[in-house]
């Protein structure tokens, strides 16, 4: 009897054992495929491998924007400042849709379709529908996002009976802020050239533009 009790009593130690061995060996493979953060650790260092390169080849935007537009200067066919514009109020509205391809994280090229609006004395609306090539560099700062952008193409331009397609050339600055890997948001600043040349030279002008628009990014 009493060997039997002895036997018992081993086998419930040996269980015992064999239980805590176990669960200790559980704990040691979770903290080795769960490595805990050091919360001492700098955010600096726990965001620098994001923060590396979030652009490379193959990377791609799609941009919309929506702002205000200045006429600013406007010049005849002599070339002599035009001061009476006839633009009523001297603001008037703009919007963009645009597409990017990164060849490399700092350069990129697209195309884009935009539309912008003008009201006159008369209270007439004088449309220009900017599609063009784009065209630029971007440099990026942890979330911040400098891109520099030249834009050239063709614009329809129409008002009351009168229109005409023409050359366009377009550069900005943005800044932007990348609120997640998928959107960013930011501002833009941009001046925009349009010179017409119908077949009277005596019609010939160049109108100059400055805009400012509130962009969103979609990133892919």
């Amino acid at each position: 009897m009493k060997k039997a009790r002895a036997l018992i009593l081993l086998a419930v130690l040996f269980w015992l054992f064999n239980q805590t061995a176990f669960v200790y060996s559980q704990e040691e493979q979770e903290e080795e495929a769960y490595p805990e953060y050091d919360e001492e650790a700098p955010i600096d260092d726990l965001w620098e491998g994001y923060y590396a390169d979030p652009y490379g080849r193959g990377d791609q935007t799609f941009t919309i924007t929506l702002g205000v537009i200045f006429p600013t200067l406007f010049y005849d066919n002599n070339g002599e400042r035009i001061t009476n514009h006839n633009f009523n109020p001297p603001v008037g509205g703009t919007g963009s849709l645009s597409y990017n391809y990164f060849f490399h994280k700092y350069y990129f090229l697209g195309i884009e379709i935009g539309v912008k609006f003008n009201y006159t004395l008369g209270e007439n609306t004088l449309f220009i529908i900017p599609i063009g090539v784009r065209t630029g560099v971007q440099f990026v700062y942890r979330r911040i996002e400098f891109p520099i952008v030249i834009v050239a193409g063709v614009s329809p331009h129409r008002y009351l009976n009168y229109s005409y397609v023409g050359f366009f050339l377009k550069g900005g600055a943005s800044v932007f802020f990348r609120f997640n890997p998928d959107w960013s948001f930011g501002l833009n600043a941009e001046w925009s050239w349009y010179p017409q040349r119908p077949r009277d030279p005596a019609r010939n002008t160049d109108g100059n533009f400055f805009g400012v628009t509130l962009t969103a990014r979609y990133h892919f």
